[in-house]
């Protein structure tokens, strides 16, 4: 795809080419600029046609291009400019410009659609970031949530602004905030102390709340714990069906060695929804409590995360 720069070096040679001519045919176009591709050049005609700065009129049973009256209101260099880059952000004047007002008042001062302009960054020919945020943000009003579900694709049936990696910034964006928001969350509500099942179940619901609603693959992480069962870290140990084969005491003591944790709390998810444990999950546990127990690190817990509700293995047993 053409940079900017490119672009807006190929539509200058275009129009510089042209717009002393009173009338002239689109090969004349194409040969004055041999060195860029005739598809474009038609394209640019075209638009000039369709913007009414070109007509077409017929010579000697030859269609010819003028301009028009029109063309008297043209600064070709502002044409060039709107072509490129719309009203792209930084075509705005800079005091307006989400991005330094974010600087200047803080994020709490933008709207929606200013915080979605920043994430797109960068606009189309057509549609400015600035535009695209107004777009989403109004398909979103009353539920920007939501944003979060939408593919890449429903999102550019919405904006032709939002491409691979524009969407890639606003899902970034969104998961980042979710994280920061679910360490608020913990530290306000979660207990400090993981003291009994209640306390793990607890822990585990909220710091694993996207994996239990989203989650499509069974996933297995460890909590570890320090000698006053506070939490240190999570950790993802392996991803796919639960099995021993899959989840290795190696594996799964490794970083809670590395942490020096003296108790960690087996973790994992049931895409179906369903939390109860079955036979392999039951059979896990078991094997992981005897090498916790042989190498002096507890298995406290293992909670089973899932859309209905979180299960503790070792309290149902």
């Amino acid at each position: 795809m053409a940079t900017e720069e490119e672009r807006k070096q190929k539509l200058t040679k275009i129009l510089y080419a042209i717009r002393t001519l009173p009338e002239f045919s689109s090969d004349d176009a194409k040969d004055l600029c041999k060195d860029i591709s005739p598809a474009y050049v038609t394209k640019t005609l075209k638009l000039l046609l369709k913007e009414g700065h070109l007509g077409e009129v017929e010579r000697d049973k030859t269609k010819v291009l003028v301009w028009t009256q029109k063309k008297l209101g043209v600064d070709f260099d502002q044409w060039i400019d709107r072509q490129v880059y719309g009203e792209q952000i930084k075509q705005t004047p800079e005091e307006d410009r989400p991005r330094e007002r974010l600087l200047r008042d803080g994020p709490e001062s933008l709207t929606d659609a200013d915080l979605i302009a920043i994430l797109i960054r960068v606009g189309v020919v057509g549609e400015s970031a600035v535009q695209a945020g107004r777009i989403l943000a109004n398909r979103f009003s009353g539920r920007i949530a939501s944003l979060a579900d939408t593919s890449l694709h429903e999102l550019r049936g919405m904006s032709k602004a939002i491409r691979r990696d524009s969407y890639s910034q606003i899902m970034a964006g969104i998961e980042l905030g979710r994280r920061i928001a679910a360490v608020h969350d913990l530290e306000k509500q979660v207990p400090i102390r993981i003291r009994g099942s209640d306390d793990a179940i607890q822990y585990c619901a909220r710091t694993f709340a996207r994996l239990a609603v989203d989650g499509k693959q069974e996933q297995f992480h460890i909590v570890t714990l320090d000698t006053q069962y506070g939490p240190i870290a999570n950790h993802l140990i392996t991803i796919g069906t639960l099995d021993a084969s899959l989840v290795h005491p190696r594996e799964v003591f490794r970083p809670a060695i590395r942490d020096a944790a003296s108790a960690i709390i087996l973790v994992h998810n049931h895409p179906s929804g369903d939390p109860t444990p079955s036979r392999e999950d039951h059979a896990v546990t078991k094997r992981l409590e005897q090498v916790g127990d042989t190498i002096g690190i507890k298995v406290l817990d293992h909670i089973v995360v899932a859309k209905e509700r979180c299960v503790s293995i070792l309290s149902v047993r």
